[in-house]
Parts: structure tokens; C-alpha cells; sequence
């Protein structure tokens, strides 16, 4: 069982790291599959940025404002792996926002806005004042990361209606899943759930789908992506 999360992002990159580890389904079609290492790099650009732009690391208190997506998981997984801790509500040194939900406050501190669509290089429209636009800068960050000072295990990592630290994410926080289990999770259950299901199944060296709450007809979901749990 891995301890922190750096553990388990290099459990992602190891091994067959081609295959596919995080499926998304969104609105009107879109799908979207990322490997192992596809997955590891995109959290790696994300913790750079954090890191470098924004000067996050251990106890840097994270919101994330976002509906369940690949790229709202990305984002929690860097938050993490920086040492950062996740919270639920304001105040908050980080907030990231989407349009589909954020309330364009940073309770404040850093506002930075992500755009969701799948092949959007910007964020869509304005950005809320003061912000940060995700999709625009993270792309020019390095694809690995090693951190300077990395979490502890004792660190916290989330702080919001239940604590847990960075090994409790494993033991207590994740949903347990088969080994090599693909399990289906749907985003209606909340982003912070389909994180705990998502790191559970990667725990448990498996992979997963993520399905938009728009999203109704799962029965298809699970056949046609072998789903089998």
C-alpha cells in the first residue's frame, strides 16, 4: 500500500505505465483516456506549476471549486503530491475555479481558473478578475517532478468535514477496490468520492472510469470499457 501520493504517482508511471489508468466520459461525446504515464505527466506539469508559480508545498491549503473531471483529479493529485493540504471551504491560499461552478471569489488568496473542455488551450470567456488561467500556463512546466521538500506521512492532506493525512488517504480515505479492479465511478457522487474510488482502484494497482453527471446510461458504460466493478 502506498504511504503518500508520490508513492502512488510513481506506482502510475512504473511498470505498464501505456496502459490506460483514468477514462473520462464528458458531455456530448467527449472521452477522453489517459495512461499511466500520460496521467503522471499531466499531475507533474500541475505540480510544477503549483510549486513554481504559485510557491505551494507542504501545508499550502488547496480549494478546488470544480465539478468531478480528469482534469479536477489532476489537479487534486498534484495538490498532494506538493504536500498541499485539500480543503472544502474558504479561506484558502490556492482556489481553483471552472465555469461551470466557481464562484469567482479566491477567499483571498490565488484564483486560478481551469477551462474543461477537452481540447481547450485557454480558458473559455473572461476570466474572473484576478485569476490565473490554468489551461494557458500549465503546459509549459516540465513533465516530471521531484519535489524539494516531499509530504510526509503524517502530513495532512485533506482538511474538511473528515481530516485525513497523506497515508491516511490510503487507509482510511479511499474506497478499496479489487486488485486490478476497473471500476466505474460516477461523478454525481461529488469530486472529493470519485477521488477516494479513483485512488482506491490505483492503489489496488487497477484502473478506472469517470463518468460526467450528465451521464445516465452507465450500463453502456460498463460494457463497452469492461468495467467490472
Amino acid at each position: 500500500m502506498p504511504s503518500t501520493i508520490l508513492d502512488l504517482t510513481h506506482h502510475l508511471r512504473a511498470g505498464n505505465s501505456a496502459s490506460p489508468r483514468l477514462t473520462w466520459y464528458g458531455p456530448d461525446g467527449e472521452r477522453v483516456e489517459l495512461s499511466g504515464r500520460v496521467l503522471d505527466n499531466w499531475v507533474a506539469k500541475t505540480s510544477n506549476f503549483l510549486s513554481e508559480e504559485l510557491d505551494a508545498g507542504r501545508g499550502t491549503r488547496v480549494r478546488l471549486d470544480l465539478p468531478p473531471h480528469w482534469k479536477s483529479v489532476v489537479i487534486a493529485l498534484a495538490t498532494l503530491q506538493t504536500g498541499a493540504v485539500l480543503v472544502d471551504t474558504a479561506p484558502a491560499d490556492i482556489t481553483f475555479t471552472g465555469p461551470e461552478s466557481h464562484d469567482g471569489e479566491a477567499g483571498g488568496g490565488v484564483l486560478v481558473a481551469v477551462a474543461l473542455g477537452a481540447l481547450e488551450m485557454a480558458y473559455p470567456g473572461e476570466l474572473p478578475a484576478g485569476a490565473l488561467d490554468y489551461a494557458a500556463l500549465v503546459r509549459q512546466f516540465a513533465d516530471s517532478y521531484e519535489p524539494f521538500d516531499p509530504p510526509m506521512e503524517s502530513d495532512p492532506a485533506v482538511d474538511g468535514q473528515h481530516t485525513f493525512t497523506q497515508t491516511e488517504l490510503f487507509s482510511r480515505f479511499a474506497v478499496p477496490a479489487a486488485d486490478g479492479a476497473r471500476v466505474l465511478v460516477a461523478g454525481s457522487s461529488g469530486l472529493m468520492d470519485a477521488l477516494a474510488r479513483l485512488i482506491g482502484a490505483w492503489s489496488a494497482g487497477g484502473s478506472a472510469v469517470l463518468a460526467h453527471p450528465g451521464i445516465d446510461d452507465v450500463d453502456h458504460l460498463r460494457r463497452v470499457e469492461n468495467v467490472t466493478a
